[in-house]
C-alpha cells in the first residue's frame, strides 16, 4: 500500500485528531467529512477503536502500512515495554527530527527537505526520510540550503524543541541527545490498543 498523498485535512477530520500539529483542522469543523456531517460519529466495535488507533499513528508520522508493520515488529525485539519502543522508533526517524527540530513546518515538508538533500547526519548528507538517529547523532542544514524560505519561515514559527533535542539555531543544528520517555511523545495515542491490534 502506497503512501498516503491525499487530503491531509479530511483525514485529520476523519480519524478526530489533528495530523499537522497544528489543530487548524478540527476549529472549524470538529466532526467527520461527508455529507451526513456532525452527527455521523458512530460507536466503534473494539477491532475498530484498535484499527482507528493504529492508523491515527500511521499517518501521523507519513510512513506507509510495510514500513509501520516493519518497525513495530522492531520494537518488539527491543528491551522494555513494546509500544513504547515502537513509539520511540517512530520518533527517531530522520523526518520526524527535522520537524522537532523546527526546521519544517510540518512531518510532510520535513520529509521532502530530505528527501531533496537538504539534511546532514554527522555532517553527511542523508536523504531517506526514515533513516533512524541514534542518540549523539547531530542533525543539520546543508550549506547549500540555509538560505532556504521555508527554513527561515518553519524556525520562526517554531517555539518549542523537546527536551531530548538541543538547537543551535544560528548554525541550524540540532542534536539527538537522548532518547525520548513516553511522557514526552504523543499524548493523544493509545499504544495499547496497537499493540492489541498486531496481536490478533
Amino acid at each position: 500500500m502506497a503512501r498516503y498523498t491525499g487530503p491531509m485535512w479530511k483525514l485529520s477530520r476523519r480519524l478526530g485528531i489533528s495530523l499537522s500539529g497544528t489543530g487548524k483542522e478540527l476549529q472549524k469543523r470538529p466532526y467527520p467529512p461527508g455529507q451526513h456531517g456532525p452527527g455521523q460519529r458512530k460507536k466503534l466495535s473494539e477491532y475498530g477503536l484498535q484499527l482507528q488507533e493504529k492508523q491515527k499513528l500511521r499517518h501521523m508520522y507519513g510512513v506507509n502500512e510495510r514500513q509501520f508493520r516493519n518497525t513495530f515488529e522492531a520494537a518488539g525485539k527491543m528491551p522494555g515495554k513494546h509500544g513504547e519502543n515502537f513509539l520511540i522508533l517512530l520518533e527517531s526517524r530522520l523526518d520526524n527530527l527535522v520537524y522537532r527540530l523546527g526546521f519544517a513546518r510540518t512531518r510532510r515538508q520535513a520529509r521532502q527537505l530530505v528527501n531533496h538533500g537538504h539534511i546532514l547526519v554527522d555532517g553527511n548528507r542523508v536523504d531517506i526520510p526514515s533513516y533512524r538517529v541514534k542518540p549523539g547523532q547531530t542533525i543539520s542544514v546543508r550549506e547549500k540550503s540555509r538560505n532556504l524560505q521555508v527554513i527561515k519561515e518553519a524556525l520562526e514559527a517554531n517555539n518549542f524543541v523537546p527536551d531530548y533535542l538541543t538547537l543551535d539555531a544560528d548554525k541550524l543544528e540540532g542534536t539527538y541527545t537522548r532518547l525520548p520517555e513516553r511522557s514526552e511523545l504523543p499524548a493523544e495515542i493509545n499504544e495499547a490498543l496497537i499493540v492489541e491490534f498486531y496481536s490478533r
